[in-house]
């Protein structure tokens, strides 16, 4: 009868038949490997959209907020990045990172609201 090997080391697993990894470190290994961004890219963008929210949600405290562009730039945000678009009747279109939105208003400024 031939042993089954550890999906992570390869090494020979001792216990039960059904085992598929020889020790908790292994099947840790395994699953952080498995569920892992695939690439560079996916983990960059992930990484982008995550500080764009960090900095609407540290400015918007109150849901709903004014602020310039200039004060966003300052703290790193990235305008390229957004998970989402609200267009309204009227025809605005908000911008958003995840339940975090900005309108562009005029002179540089633009309205961040908190979506519910």
């Amino acid at each position: 009868m031939e042993k089954t090997k550890c999906l992570s080391c390869d090494e020979p697993i001792t216990g039960r038949i059904d085992k598929k990894f020889c020790s908790d470190y292994c099947r840790s290994t395994y699953n952080n490997r498995l569920n892992s961004d695939a690439t560079k890219i996916v983990r960059n963008i992930n990484n982008r959209l995550k500080k764009n929210y960090r900095i609407l949600r540290s400015i918007n405290k109150d849901q709903k907020t004014k602020t310039t562009r200039d004060k966003l730039l300052e703290k790193g945000f990235n305008f390229n990045y957004f998970t989402s678009l609200y267009t309204t009747k009227s025809g605005n279109v908000y911008y958003f990172v995840y339940d975090q939105g900005y309108l562009p208003l005029e002179d540089d400024y633009y309205a961040l609201v908190k979506r519910d």
